[in-house]
């Protein structure tokens, strides 16, 4: 799927544009440049000009720096100052049907005071996410309220707010078909689900509890005569260690659908240590050997998991001895490990394998914090 950069690029070349400057400083800290400069044309705040003289900064279609342009981006008040080489209107008419990713704020007034700050902030990080890939009016919001639009600190002249439901917002637009993401689905979101006009996060993304709201978005779609492609995202089969932030997994449907990258890398990009350590819980008992040493007992892992673990999941080591020490679980080199499974005697103890030592504690285990 292109990006709106990519639109740009493709109009600049066809008036034979191959670089373009700024008259100010804008855009001289901006990562992507000409995506940029694209959404403040497509906003209707500036064009592309053609100046009598070279700028002092531009870059070429690349992004890299050139020795000045006769084409810059300005605002459009310098219409009448110089000639107009792309206009907001002829960049418009160039833009593909991207698809709307919708917030659904239906359970709005079941949130505290506390939590409703948390989702406008999550909304504003997504509306920065889609305007690095696409122009961010994509992201739209439903069941607005007049509480909402006074809490919302971000673009509401940029992003598309309605007060209505979702599937009045959708059968207005003519779109009969969505994608829902939905931790509780049966299917996984995957590259068949691209094309769809319309991805519908939750105003809350549930993975624990017992409210399961996002489901009752669906039925209440269903309802209304709108399909819904009910689809989850995991990592490495498990839903655990998925981000459960609204900005968050819609960089995981973006890196999917634009960048082309696996769900599990997708996954790995967008996740934060909190993410990360949910996983880590689950996954670390499952590689603990049970030792009993003088009649105590103790779980042991490799310390050497710390960098299997650390290749898709974003943990540090602080991360790794955190979750040790919540677990109660102890980290010893692997070498150490086959030691002492040489001098142990394995036994069923309660219907659970353990490696018997009768040998003194102090003397083989140590915990690595």
């Amino acid at each position: 799927m292109k990006t709106l950069a990519e639109v740009f690029k493709e109009v600049l070349r066809e008036k034979g544009i191959e670089s373009v400057g700024t008259l100010s400083k804008r855009f001289r800290k901006s990562k992507n440049k000409l995506q940029d400069m694209a959404v403040e044309i497509v906003h209707g705040k500036g064009a592309i000009f053609k100046v009598p003289e070279k700028t002092a900064v531009a870059w070429d279609l690349e992004g890299r720096r050139v020795d000045g342009s006769h084409y810059a981006y300005a605002p459009l008040c310098m219409r009448d100052k110089f000639e107009m080489a792309v206009s907001p209107e002829e960049l418009r008419a160039k833009l593909p049907e991207w698809p709307y990713f919708i917030i659904d704020l239906y359970h709005w007034n079941r949130h505290t005071q506390k939590e409703k700050g948390k989702i406008c902030l999550q909304i504003t990080q997504s509306y920065g996410l889609l305007r690095d890939y696409f122009t961010g009016s994509e992201l739209a919001v439903t069941w607005a309220s007049e509480e909402f639009r006074r809490m919302f600190h971000g673009p509401l002249n940029r992003i598309t707010v309605y007060g209505g439901s979702t599937a009045e917002f959708l059968k207005e637009r003519g779109i009969d078909e969505v994608v829902l993401l939905d931790p509780w689905a049966d299917e996984l979101l995957s590259e068949k689900d691209f094309h769809v006009r319309a991805f519908v996060i939750g105003g809350i993304v549930d993975t624990g509890g017992e409210k399961k709201l996002t489901p009752r978005i669906g039925e209440e779609l269903e309802k209304a005569g709108i399909n819904v492609r009910r689809r989850k995202i995991t990592l490495r089969g498990d839903i655990v260690g998925v981000p459960d932030r609204i900005n968050r997994i819609m960089g995981i449907i973006l890196k999917m659908m634009v960048e082309g990258k696996s769900m599990d890398e997708a996954v790995y990009e967008m996740q934060e240590p909190l993410h990360a350590r949910w996983r880590l819980r689950k996954e670390l008992p499952k590689r603990a050997i049970r030792y009993r040493v003088d009649g105590r007992d103790y779980r042991v892992v490799e310390k050497e998991l710390f960098e299997y673990y650390s290749n898709w999941l974003k943990i540090r080591w602080e991360d790794f001895v955190k979750v040790l020490r919540e677990l109660d679980l102890i980290a010893l080199e692997r070498r150490r490990i086959h030691h002492l499974n040489k001098i142990s005697t394995a036994r069923l103890i309660r219907g659970k394998l353990y490696r018997v030592l009768l040998l003194k504690k102090a003397a083989m285990l140590c915990y690595n914090c």
